[in-house]
């Protein structure tokens, strides 16, 4: 596994609470959970409608990406 830089932000008594990311490791991590999920949508919904790759593009289009 790819080692993931990163910085500790720690509070006045020395304790960890919370984690710094670079944008591009950020940018990276957040790809990788967006495929993964997108694999499992796909294999939740094997075997039910399917869209010619038209139909499926725009109706991706249409998914809120914020979320």
């Amino acid at each position: 596994m790819t080692e993931i830089p990163r910085k500790y932000i720690k509070d006045d008594r020395n304790q960890t609470v919370a984690v710094q990311l670079d944008i591009d490791t950020f940018e990276k991590i957040e790809e990788l959970l967006e495929n993964y999920g997108l694999v499992e949508l796909m294999k939740q919904t094997e075997g039910t409608e399917k869209f010619v790759a038209a139909e499926a593009k725009a109706f991706y289009r249409t998914l809120d990406k914020a979320k």
